[in-house]
């Protein structure tokens, strides 16, 4: 699986960004899929996750209620929708794919097998 992510760039702090990862392959549908974003100096982090079937999602606690985290199967495309965007949200965002989702180890980097190349957000204050 190949996973190329677009939609970061520059906003205001409240501003909204949304985020889409496009996969290659036909087998999209079988992967649970992951955001991670990696800030200067800072190791990289879980923001949000959701089943191959799109039917349960996960979130940071940070994010809760700001992010949210979707697919459409048919477009082979995950987003990450970014409401009242904070400073401290600055980072690379990453999205990434499992053949096998582990409640226990979802926010775990090591348990997602392919990664898209990332992309910037910038919040500005």
């Amino acid at each position: 699986v190949q996973l190329q992510a677009s939609g970061g760039g520059l906003v205001q702090a409240g501003g909204s960004r949304r985020l889409s990862c496009v996969a290659s392959g036909r087998t999209f549908r079988s992967y649970g899929m992951g955001w991670f974003r990696q800030a200067p100096g800072k190791e990289r982090e879980f923001v949000a996750a959701i089943r191959s079937s799109g039917g349960s999602t996960y979130y940071a606690d940070s994010v809760k209620g700001r992010f949210t985290i979707s697919r459409d199967n048919a477009k082979n495309t995950v987003y990450l929708q970014m409401n009242s965007l904070k400073p401290e949200d600055t980072a690379v965002y990453y999205c990434a794919a499992s053949s096998s989702l582990i409640l226990s180890t979802i926010r775990d980097p090591r348990q997602y097998h392919y990664w898209g190349q990332g992309t910037q957000v910038t919040v500005s204050s």
